[in-house]
């Protein structure tokens, strides 16, 4: 019988240096991380890699902000994981989507003639975003995702990008490993700051040019 977890709970977990994943694309059971080492984007040194600024000017996708939360996510769950198999659930694509409903759980969509052909989706809390997953059913299209994610991020106040891990794709925009205690310092800065930029993500509109 896999525990009851809400989406307070989760809330909660990442308030905490906690993040939920599942080790089946079909299980009911959760599993709690906390890595002793943790990736972030730094905000101010997010870098956009030459190829990408040519294909934003060109305006290659469209990039629309929570207009289809629970499509995103279940691209991202389907996308292909390799070794890392498929962690994201139904139970997981639940519990977000209810996070969603609630205004912590965000998604940004890249699409081509209307089609969803990438995206990323994640959680606000204060100001810290905690990025989970992306794909890209078009080449570039979760990179574009990224880079409007980011630029939100800087407009509304954020100041933690919480990645969780280190890869080679996340590497080009400038990604870093520190220390548990040190992402447990930023996320206690981020979660009590006297301004809460979770509250303006949906309403910054951004320029990215």
């Amino acid at each position: 019988m896999p525990e009851k977890v809400s989406a307070r709970d989760v809330l909660n977990a990442y308030a905490s240096g906690y993040f939920p994943m599942a080790d089946d694309r079909h299980g009911e059971e959760l599993w709690w991380f906390n890595p002793n080492k943790r990736g972030i984007i730094p905000l101010e040194q997010f870098n956009v890699p030459r190829g990408m600024k040519k294909v934003l000017r060109e305006g290659v996708f469209d990039v629309t902000i929570d207009q289809d939360f629970e499509a995103t996510i279940r691209a991202c769950a389907d996308a292909p994981r390799g070794e890392d198999g498929h962690w994201i659930s139904e139970r997981i694509i639940g519990l977000y989507c209810e996070l969603h409903r609630m205004g912590f759980a965000h998604s940004v969509e890249a699409r081509q003639e209307g089609r969803l052909v990438g995206g990323l989706y994640g959680v606000s809390l204060g100001n810290a975003f905690f990025g989970e997953s992306m794909f890209s059913h078009v080449s570039q299209a979760s990179k574009v995702a990224l880079v409007h994610l980011v630029t939100r991020l800087r407009a509304a106040g954020y100041t933690l990008l919480d990645t969780q891990f280190v890869n080679d794709h996340l590497k080009q925009f400038g990604v870093k490993e520190i220390g548990k205690a040190a992402y447990l310092r930023r996320l206690d800065k981020a979660l009590h700051a006297e301004h809460n930029a979770s509250l303006h993500f949906a309403r910054v509109t951004p320029d990215i040019n």
